[in-house]
């Protein structure tokens, strides 16, 4: 096609395809052959480890010794591995496994330090109202060199976590160490004492276990036993509830509590259950004066099956409402008055 000129438009003219063909001259060579290997992060100076790698070479042929400053401290992440509790990096409690735990309220941490629990610092409120309990804290921490810290309430808050009562204090203290079951019986039966113990069957509430270590202490009990899963474990509100009756109660851990028990009755001790539903009153009980376990379920699902075939007896406690039942921490401390009671009967 033609324009008005006479000529050939533009891109209407199409080249013949016969004859030769002109190659590339090598010009795609390159290209065919593939890339080349991807170098590594640490030689790529715009990737982080390049630039990292760059920091460390400058700071050597400065002179320096160690890590740059800006590699000192980095954990995983880049997220300092000593950051301070009061930043953002970390909670109540470590993120890694437990690595501390919070003790609050001024009854838990008095006793605590009582116990000679390593700690590694006590924060206490600005303006804090003093009592005895307060001077004696003091007291304590200050002669065994424990830094105290002072810090606004809602700092403290923070620590302590959410719908906890510090008081105005809280001690920091490394992870609880479980006994071992096998352990806390063999000491007790070394001083001679009638074994009494109180073993958790899917407690997960750490109120309760707070509240069931604190009437074991009251009543004569030698140590608490929790199964290692699908239970509540040693934690600040346990602490808490307990009333500082933690420090002096040993906690023993069972990697399997059906064993646990059973190895306790080879030994020669009755593993009584705790249930609504059991064919043995309370009142009266014959197996008090006996070394006993008393083994509580959770209040929704009660004793496991496993661990309801190896008690000796299903105890329940006589209530006259029949629209009521007791928790577990309840429930356990009702038990264990009346089994000291009946001991106390039986020893008089």
């Amino acid at each position: 096609m033609k324009n008005s000129g006479g000529k050939p438009r533009a891109g209407a003219v199409r080249k013949s395809r016969k004859g030769p063909q002109v190659g590339s001259g090598g010009q795609g060579r390159q290209a065919l052959e593939g890339k080349k290997p991807t170098p590594k992060a640490e030689d790529r100076p715009y990737h982080p480890a390049g630039k990292a790698k760059a920091a460390r070479e400058r700071y050597v042929a400065a002179g320096g010794r160690g890590k740059p400053a800006q590699d000192q401290g980095r954990g995983r992440g880049g997220r300092p591995d000593s950051a301070p509790r009061g930043s953002s990096t970390a909670g109540r409690r470590a993120k890694s496994g437990d690595e501390i735990e919070i003790v609050t309220g001024r009854n838990s941490v008095l006793e605590a330090l009582r116990a000679d629990i390593p700690s590694t610092n006590l924060y206490m409120a600005a303006r804090i109202e003093m009592d005895d309990r307060i001077k004696e804290i003091l007291s304590i921490a200050t002669g065994k060199g424990i830094p105290i810290l002072e810090v606004m309430r809602p700092e403290l808050d923070r620590l302590a976590g959410r719908d906890s009562v510090h008081q105005g204090v809280a001690l920091k203290v490394p992870p609880y160490e479980y006994a071992h079951p096998a352990d806390l019986l063999e000491a007790t039966l070394r001083k001679g004492d009638t074994p009494l113990f109180v073993a958790l069957d899917g407690i997960t509430d750490p109120r309760n276990l707070g509240a069931i270590i604190r009437s074991t202490a009251a009543f004569g009990g030698h140590g608490v036993i929790i199964p290692q899963r699908r239970s509540v474990g040693m934690t600040a509100s346990a602490w808490k509830t307990s009333a500082g009756a933690a420090a002096r109660t040993p906690v023993a851990m069972a990697a399997n509590l059906t064993q646990t028990l059973k190895a306790f009755k080879e030994a020669g001790v009755f593993v009584l259950g705790l249930d609504g539903g059991g064919d043995v009153s309370l009142p009266g009980l014959s197996f008090a004066d006996r070394p006993v376990v008393v083994v509580v379920g959770s209040e929704g699902k009660g004793l496991s099956r496993l661990v309801t075939e190896t008690c000796d007896a299903v105890v329940s406690i006589p209530i006259t409402a029949t629209t009521e039942s007791l928790n577990a921490g309840i429930a356990t401390s009702v038990t264990l008055y009346e089994i000291s009671k009946l001991r106390a009967e039986a020893a008089s």
